[in-house]
């Protein structure tokens, strides 16, 4: 491809073909009575635990050598990663490590082979001197819908064992080839658990190749606000002459349930591959402008930086 990128379809579900009747069926099971149920009675608790979905917007605006910026609507799940498993056996729509119109794979995350994912992240968290094992984990990300998704950003929130406060981020980045590369950030002055909703500003040198139109040699800085009523992530990308590009996705709560998973899937039905279009549209209008093309390096050694 003249842009570089992987082909569009490269993370599509091996059997497709057949599997939007099940979904048809399974929504036609769902009587009206049920779907007013799950709304009461759903995923709905606000604690810091509790799963949610966070319906907004992601927004990205290049700054130089000549702006470009565009915007469009999404959805994500907040999850607590040991309450995956149970999350799916309460909703009819969610499934974990199977089909079904909403689910989480362990495989698109982590080592990327299917296993566990709490080894993985506290290995991560422990080589870099930071023993949060038995800690909560939430996991930020797009479910895949219909059996298809691509995350360019999962964020996990790493909490103390013990007193429950935020001690470190780990941002797993994904680029259009296929690679995935991970940064753990411990959070400075972590503090009690009543400090949950308090800004996160965190800062690292760019390790990992993600757009053919910007250079490697930059460095991000994030500021994130950990998951409450309101989701905002908003990351700043700078080289040795000043900002290149803003990025952010915010959103509002809400509870995690059959009927505003389906709410969420009605107003976004393709919402995923939308991801995986609208990056590929981007980089073709950048191209058009005349973007400055970086061809792509080799990967970082280590799949994991701090």
């Amino acid at each position: 491809m003249v842009l570089g990128f992987a082909p569009l379809t490269r993370n599509l579900p091996v059997a497709w073909q057949g599997r939007e009747s099940g979904y048809v069926s399974k929504l036609m099971a769902i009587s009206k009575q049920e779907i007013m149920s799950a709304e009461e009675t759903g995923t709905g608790e606000r604690g810091p635990t509790s799963p949610c979905l966070y319906r907004g917007r992601v927004y990205h605006a290049r700054l130089k050598p000549f702006r470009h910026e565009f915007r469009y609507r999404v959805f994500s799940l907040y999850l607590d990663l040991d309450g995956i498993p149970g999350l799916a056996r309460r909703l009819r729509l969610f499934s974990h490590n199977r089909g079904n119109l909403l689910s989480f794979h362990d495989r698109d995350h982590g080592p990327r082979d299917g296993s566990p994912l709490r080894p993985w992240i506290e290995g991560a968290l422990a080589a870099r001197g930071l023993d949060l094992r038995g800690g909560r984990i939430g996991v930020l990300c797009f479910p895949r819908l219909f059996g298809y998704v691509f995350n360019p950003l999962t964020i996990y929130f790493c909490h103390r064992p013990g007193d429950g406060a935020l001690a470190a981020l780990v941002y797993e980045v994904k680029n259009t080839f296929g690679q995935q590369h991970a940064y753990v950030i411990p959070v400075t002055g972590a503090g009690r658990p009543e400090d949950e909703g308090r800004v996160v500003e965190q800062a690292t040198d760019k390790r990992f190749y993600v757009s053919p139109f910007i250079d490697m040699n930059c460095r991000y800085r994030f500021r994130v606000r950990p998951p409450g009523d309101r989701l905002s992530v908003l990351i700043r990308q700078s080289d040795a002459e000043g900002e290149v590009l803003v990025a952010s996705q915010t959103g509002k709560r809400q509870r995690l349930s059959d009927a505003t998973v389906l709410r969420a899937v009605a107003m976004h039905p393709l919402m995923t591959h939308k991801v995986m279009a609208a990056i590929h549209w981007q980089a073709l209008r950048l191209w058009l402008k005349g973007a400055k093309f970086h061809r792509k390096p080799a990967p970082p050694a280590e799949p994991v930086s701090g």
